[in-house]
């Protein structure tokens, strides 16, 4: 027994070691390349059993997208939170097109986008020494996300423009899901064949590879040409008070890359926990997108993306700054951020 546990160890330490082993000898290239293409290589056997178990999760309430209806109805923003927070592709776009028929409030929308972390949680697990940082990333972001969705829909006042007569509006929105698109472009109700359950998480692991390894290779050239992670620090504003805001509004935009964006320059000490939360924020992935090209009522959506700029740079500067000594309370279990 002892012979073939022995046997997986040196198999799994000889596969880890395997891109260095290719990639080194290779003289042509340059260090900071190398260092990029051994660390995103050696992710991609975790990304893909991570996704795996994604589109699994993703699979089986995309399915039941009727009870998501119904009870993100009756409950909104505490469900809407709660069900955004497992890492997925596909809630904030669900979300997002049943919201352009009025079906939701705009607080629950909030909420869904606030507690969506896309694909940063994923990222964030490929790196050991920052992997219990997803807990409070997770708990903080449920938090905010349902004390803003609350008070959007107590406070705010403005009533969107209805898209159609309200007798169409729960078909509209059926009709919406099934032809709505996630991430890779896989149907998000079209999703149960055997091919599509393992070809899906293939695709968004390389596509995912991609995003790490064009993000790792500027990061080891500004380390390369800066000088170490002082440096680095001071080129990405780390705790200036600019920090959370810029990482707000670039949170905006609708992709995938965003979120692994945040993820690997927190790891890497470029930007801080508060910058990295204030940027997961407001990156609702593409149920930005949808939101952008289907809701007919432009105040209504210019709304919402103030809220999220606001909500995120507030909170990632109480953070940044521990002005609630809100790092502390973490502190007690254990984990440092």
């Amino acid at each position: 027994m002892q012979d073939f546990f022995n046997l997986i160890i040196n198999g799994l330490k000889y596969f880890m070691e395997l891109p260095a082993n290719l990639i080194e000898p290779i003289g042509f290239l340059p260090d900071f390349l190398k260092d990029a293409l051994i660390d995103s290589l050696n992710l991609i056997p975790f990304l893909f059993l991570v996704f795996l178990l994604i589109e699994f999760i993703e699979q089986y309430y995309t399915k039941k997208k009727h009870l998501f209806v119904f009870f993100i109805k009756k409950v909104g923003p505490l469900f809407g939170s709660l069900f955004a927070s497992i890492p997925q592709c596909g809630f904030s776009v669900i979300a997002s097109t049943i919201y352009t028929r009025r079906i939701l409030s705009r607080g629950t929308l909030v909420a869904v986008y606030l507690a969506t972390s896309d694909e940063a949680i994923p990222v964030l697990l490929t790196y050991p020494e920052k992997a219990p940082v997803i807990i409070p990333v997770i708990f903080l972001k449920i938090i905010i996300a349902i004390i803003v969705g609350y008070v959007v829909d107590l406070v705010i006042n403005y009533q969107a423009k209805d898209p159609c007569e309200i007798s169409e509006q729960a078909y509209s929105a059926q009709k919406s899901i099934e032809k709505q698109e996630g991430c890779c472009h896989h149907h998000l109700s079209n999703a149960v064949h055997t091919k599509d359950f393992w070809i899906h998480p293939l695709k968004h692991t390389l596509n995912i590879f991609a995003f790490i390894l064009i993000i790792s290779v500027i990061l080891s050239y500004i380390l390369q040409e800066v000088g170490g992670d002082v440096a680095l620090e001071k080129y990405f504003l780390m705790n200036s008070p600019l920090q959370p805001f810029m990482a707000s509004i670039i949170g905006l935009i609708p992709n995938c890359a965003i979120s692994v964006m945040f993820a690997m320059l927190f790891a890497k000490g470029a930007i801080s926990f508060g910058s990295m939360v204030a940027g997961l924020c407001t990156s609702g992935g593409l149920g930005i997108l949808v939101l952008l090209r289907r809701n007919q009522d432009k105040k209504d959506t210019a709304i919402i993306l103030s809220i999220l700029i606001a909500v995120g740079t507030v909170t990632g500067l109480i953070l940044q700054y521990d002005i609630f000594h809100i790092n502390s309370l973490f502190q007690i279990f254990g984990i440092g951020i």
